[in-house]
């Protein structure tokens, strides 16, 4: 019996019970709603006058009606049936005789017991839902928690999953083991029992572990790490055992299992030894992955972001045996996740879906996917009918550093400190050998900070030269340097707090990390407990007092230099520098193009329509893989 049958059962049960305590209970009521009387009394009330009507049963035995002042009356006259009649009428009694309806004994029975069963059965039914009749019992913490999807949930193929080419040639042979097995069996091969997805959130794990089902055509079970694990010891290897039985009954399928470091975790940590629930539970699971049969059919898929974390036991031969990086996806991955998401809306013929990606790294397909959506909702907000390169490049801003805080109140010192700020970033990048092309320059607030100057990578960076280094630290400390040679050393304000961490954070990777300080050398620093050396920071680690102090001296040689590099540019080229200010001021937001115009031929962008400012252009991130703050963002102190 299914679930649904049992419920409608169970409250079919339960409202015949109801009705039938409605009835007795209105029976009850109406029998009490009548006076009952005894026989001497009603015969004196009959000699008085005092009846009005009298319904008499056949046989005589009772007798009930009305009372002269309207009261209702019953009698039981069993004992003087025979008279009963003909002195009523004597006494000019209205007298009724009808038929009363006798009940089989059966019926009788039923109806005095039938409240007892019906309170038996939905114990019954109740006793069996909590013993785990059912999934969702009460009581039915061993059973497993992982959900079948088939096609009717959305199926998925690997047309779906873009950005990811060599995790979908490592998953391939999966797919082909599970549509035909004796293709490897027959040849002695083993198709690995699991794959270990290993990516940043985002990256499309779960998607593509549902890709590989929907390719295959087979049963795609998921369940998530943390769903195994209760306060009661043993539920979860109980689950895991359930689960597992399950899969053995749709083999060949794929059992998916989310976040498994919430259960895969290196056991032996922590004060509960071997007892705990979470080390049963990873006991169980490597128990029953090693017991898989080759023909069996059933393939595990995990993901992790954290693959530092699981056990050794899990990662061996036989179990996890294949690990796929699900990394990032590169400039070519961006524009075909983009194109992905991007079917079925309507895009204006401006969208340049190469632009978009170029000026999206470190973007994740979720990211991306959240993009697209975001350029939708802003069409629809400004009333258009289709999607524009406009609304990509506001949403991009949207996304990565929030929306604009235009009805933020700014004096006028601030607005002139703000374009100084940022003028002063955009100049020492445009002279600096090794700097990124600029794209936009603008003092309109957004998110935390007041202003930024973002760069257009031409490539996605996997690694970073020295002179490319040396020319962003130099780039950031170009605000701070603006600020103290245009306003004064004294009127120097707190909005280069972020841009001094960022030149702090690379100078000191130089020198602990990437081996780029001559007086250091190439080794690498790291404090035992912060993992990275911090300045300050480092006695009583591995690192001595002298060499700690070294590498603060070299820390702060290059971050001064940075910041000298700044002033002599800025002092060079006083001139492009107070005139990109002025047009930031003018302007509020300078697209790359306009400020090359404006300092190679001093020629001011017009505005589109000849009045009010101009409309901010769309920004995009510096570089690298994972998405960095842009360089020469003002921001206020906290």
């Amino acid at each position: 019996m299914n679930s649904k049958m049992r419920n409608i059962i169970m409250w079919g049960l339960i409202g015949t019970m109801f009705l039938v305590m409605v009835a007795m209970t209105s029976n009850t009521a109406g029998q009490s709603a009548s006076d009952e009387i005894i026989y001497s009394d009603y015969i004196k009330a009959v000699e008085a006058g005092q009846i009005k009507t009298a319904n008499v049963t056949a046989d005589a035995s009772k007798i009930s009606g009305e009372r002269s002042d309207g009261s209702l009356y019953t009698v039981n006259a069993l004992q003087y049936q025979d008279k009963v009649v003909d002195m009523l009428e004597e006494s000019g009694v209205s007298v009724t005789v009808k038929e009363e309806k006798r009940m089989s004994p059966l019926a009788s029975v039923l109806l005095n017991f039938l409240p007892l069963i019906l309170i038996i059965g939905i114990a019954m039914l109740f006793m069996r839902s909590m013993q785990g009749g059912g999934r969702g019992g009460a009581m039915s913490f061993g059973k497993s928690k992982a959900k079948l999807l088939t096609e009717l949930s959305g199926r998925k193929t690997f047309d779906d999953v873009a950005g990811v080419e060599s995790a979908k040639e490592d998953l391939r042979e999966v797919v082909e083991f599970l549509r035909d097995s004796s293709r490897y069996t027959r040849l002695g091969a083993k198709i690995p029992t699991g794959a270990l997805l290993v990516g940043p959130p985002g990256t499309g794990k779960t998607l593509l572990a549902r890709a590989v089902a929907g390719e295959a055509g087979v049963p795609f079970f998921t369940i998530s790490g943390s769903d195994f694990v209760e306060m009661f010891v043993g539920v979860g290897a109980s689950r895991v055992r359930d689960m597992f039985a399950d899969a053995r009954k749709n083999a060949p399928c794929i059992i998916f299992i989310d976040e498994i470091d919430a259960v895969g975790r290196h056991r032996g940590v922590g004060t509960s030894g071997g007892h705990e629930e979470r080390e049963q539970t990873l006991n169980q699971l490597l128990v029953e992955m090693d017991g898989f049969a080759g023909d069996e059919g059933v393939i595990i898929i995990a993901a992790t972001n954290r693959p530092d974390v699981l056990d050794k036991a899990l990662l061996r031969p036989g179990r996890f045996d294949r690990q796929i990086e699900v990394p990032y996806p590169d400039i070519s991955g961006r524009e075909k996740i983009l194109e992905v998401h991007m079917k079925g809306k309507p895009m204006a013929a401006d969208v340049d879906v190469k632009y978009i990606a170029r000026g999206t790294p470190g973007f994740s397909g979720a990211d991306l996917a959240n993009l697209v959506n975001e350029a939708a909702l802003l069409s629809a907000r400004r009333n258009k009918l289709k999607i524009t390169q406009r609304e990509f490049e506001d949403a991009r801003d949207k996304v990565m550093m929030g929306a604009e805080r235009r009805t933020l109140a700014m004096t006028d010192e601030e607005k002139a400190m703000t374009a100084y700020h940022e003028a002063g970033h955009a100049i020492v990048g445009l002279n600096m050998p090794g700097s990124l092309p600029i794209h936009k320059a603008t003092i309109i607030p957004r998110g935390r900070a007041l202003g930024m100057v973002q760069y257009m990578p031409e490539r996605d960076q996997i690694s970073q030269s020295r002179e490319e280094m040396i020319a962003r630290m130099a780039m950031a400390m170009g605000g701070r340097a603006a600020e103290e040679l245009h306003f004064g050393y004294d009127k120097v304000t707190s909005g280069a707090s972020s841009d001094i961490e960022q030149v702090t954070r690379i100078a000191t990777a130089m020198v602990t990390e990437w081996g780029l300080s001559d007086a250091i050398g190439p080794i690498a620093y790291k404090d035992t407990d912060q993992q990275s050396f911090h300045p300050g920071i480092g006695r009583g680690s591995s690192i001595s007092p002298e060499t700690s102090k070294l590498i603060e001296s070299e820390i702060k040689r290059f971050v001064t230099e940075a910041h000298e590099t700044a002033q002599k540019i800025l002092k060079k080229k006083k001139k492009d520098w107070v005139a990109l200010a002025e047009a930031l001021l003018e302007y509020e937001t300078l697209s790359g193009d306009e400020i090359k115009v404006l300092l190679s031929d001093g020629i001011k962008p017009k505005r589109p329509d000849g009045k009010g400012k101009r409309p901010s252009v769309s920004a995009v991130p510096l570089t690298g893989k994972n998405k960095p703050k842009p360089i020469g963002d003002a921001q206020p102190e906290g």
